[in-house]
């Protein structure tokens, strides 16, 4: 029997894949009672009404039928215009493909750039699907990962980072502001990783789902900085974004790609041959999401930024706690002294204090020993949780 096959007559690769080690902790206990869920990476409060009622607006003018494979024209075409403006750049709607989430297009970017043999490189910590999916397409996943440094702040060695892409390596994998170290890229560290993949013809892809969480920072709107800022239309740059975590929709699924003009039509192919085209209707809530939702993301970035301050002073004062203090996205990552298996800790937590969190090793090896806490919750469940935590970890 061929090796590559598993004894069912799956591939062996995809018989291999691990499962979610998040889902693991959080799915067995779900329905307890009073447990304060911040396992999860997605906002607390409901998708806003009037994204909703514009969900069903579509609905009631029948946008219920298949539609371009890239997209609707109109969202495509909203996003070239909010994308244009953030980033002080014109780009077109012939750098936008609309994809089914934003876990699709990182999958149809797998599937665009990896063959058997070749590698990607990730900055890790990192959610493991980011890499996953490149091992479905048989390629190898390396990660450098981030180191505190004396400061207390999150560091990436560029040289590492070099060193660890060979001759095979097609891309490299940057999610900023990142999950779970809520990590964000300094932008001298953008341009020369930028100009390093120039140099070696190597793609550069860029996980930018969290991008308008950003703590630190003077840029337009408070978000963080972006590749896009920096690059030319015909880099080798795809950009990964969602209306999942900014716009409170991770029901919906609804993502986009932003890539070179000349990839369109590869795009226009994978988005067929996986999903035929994102959900009509939801397509046009997306319109409304982004052309109505300033003052919606701008409150919850806002409620973010206080919990954030809550979870730094409060976990970061307990003495078996290392934090680093998180610069983007809505995760605190610490590691707690003397634990040595976090999946087997977080079982703890939620049977002893009635905390549900992530365990570190669900973000690759490296991640073992520490945590991750979702702190998009509303103030007085970041507080309960950080009361509850207090007596196991200060």
């Amino acid at each position: 029997m061929d090796a590559r096959r598993a004894e069912n007559g799956l591939r062996q690769s995809i018989e291999e894949l691990p499962g979610s080690l998040i889902r693991h902790v959080a799915e067995p206990n779900m329905h307890r009672e009073g447990l304060l869920k911040l396992w999860f990476g997605e906002p607390d409060v409901p998708t806003p009404q009037f994204i909703k009622d514009a969900a069903t607006a579509a609905l009631d003018d029948n946008h219920v039928f298949y539609a371009q494979n890239r997209g609707v024209p109109l969202l495509r075409q909203t996003i070239s215009t909010y994308a244009s403006a953030l980033h002080g750049s014109d780009i077109g709607i012939d750098r936008i493909t609309i994809s089914g989430s934003g876990m699709n297009a990182i999958m149809m970017v797998s599937e665009a750039l990896m063959s058997a043999g070749d590698n990607m490189v990730a900055v890790g910590p990192i959610w493991p699907n980011c890499k996953e999916t490149v091992r479905i397409m048989d390629a190898e996943a390396r990660q450098v990962s981030l180191r505190l440094g004396d400061d207390g702040r999150w560091q990436l060695d560029m040289d590492e980072l070099f060193d660890a892409c060979d001759d095979r390596t097609r891309a490299i994998f940057v999610n900023s502001p990142g999950n779970p170290t809520g990590w964000v890229m300094p932008r001298a560290d953008q341009q020369a990783l930028l100009d390093e993949c120039r140099r070696r013809g190597i793609w550069l892809i860029a996980d930018e789902v969290y991008i308008r969480f950003a703590y630190e920072t003077d840029l337009p709107l408070g978000r963080a900085p972006s590749f896009l800022d920096i690059a030319k239309a015909d880099d080798r740059l795809i950009v990964i974004n969602s209306f999942s975590k900014s716009w409170s929709m991770t029901g919906w699924r609804l993502g986009w790609i932003t890539h070179p003009v000349d990839c369109g039509e590869a795009f226009e192919k994978l988005v067929e041959y996986n999903i035929a085209n994102p959900t009509t209707f939801v397509q046009y809530a997306g319109v409304v999401a982004i052309r109505d939702g300033e003052d919606f993301v701008t409150e919850t970035v806002e409620r973010y930024r206080r919990n954030r301050d809550i979870v730094v002073q409060r976990l970061g004062a307990m003495k078996r706690v290392t934090l680093s203090r998180p610069e983007g996205a809505f995760y605190a990552f610490f590691a707690v002294d003397g634990m040595t298996d976090s999946v087997a800790f977080a079982q703890k937590l939620i049977d002893d204090v009635g905390v549900g969190l992530a365990p570190g090793r669900a973000f690759s090896e490296d991640g073992e020993g520490w945590m991750r806490l979702c702190f998009a919750a509303d103030t007085a469940t970041v507080s309960a949780a950080m009361d509850r935590l207090d007596p196991v970890l200060g």
